[in-house]
């Protein structure tokens, strides 16, 4: 199940997509649904169009093909819907890519700026705390 961000992303990529699938006069067919799987499978998401001789709209177009593949329908809009399913092959090849990522190059001397002025901001909170607990003894003791 999509959450609504992520069903917002997806529209937004769609913007730019053109249509891959076609549902003509005949319906949503076993090769509509055969092209759909695979089109899922290459590109994740997939913009179809239902054309005016169809005897569907595109939402019952778009539920037919998301109940027969698995997928979940991100919008449908006049005649055209989009849907999406996470594709095995790219998963893998995405973690594939985050393994090759090169690791970031440290800068030694930002590093060492850094440690100092951590170093010095608890050293800083910890004399903080110091003052706040005697003046806090002190006023305990004038009220005595």
């Amino acid at each position: 199940m999509l959450t609504s961000k992520e069903r917002a992303e997806l529209r937004a990529k769609a913007n730019l997509l053109a249509p891959l699938l076609t549902i003509g006069k005949g319906g949503v067919t076993e090769n509509v649904i055969a092209e759909a799987g695979t089109v899922l499978e290459a590109r994740e998401l997939v913009k179809g169009q239902v054309l005016e001789s169809a005897l569907l709209t595109a939402r019952e177009a778009c539920d037919a093909i998301c109940e027969a593949t698995g997928a979940e329908g991100v919008q449908t809009m006049g005649s055209k819907f989009v849907i999406f399913r996470k594709s095995k092959k790219l998963e893998v090849q995405r973690q594939m890519q985050a393994a090759r990522a090169k690791p970031k190059k440290v800068n030694p001397v930002r590093a060492g700026i850094q440690a100092r002025r951590k170093k010095a901001r608890e050293e800083r909170d910890k004399r903080n705390e110091y003052f706040r607990q005697a003046a806090v003894e002190a006023a305990r003791d004038r009220r005595k």
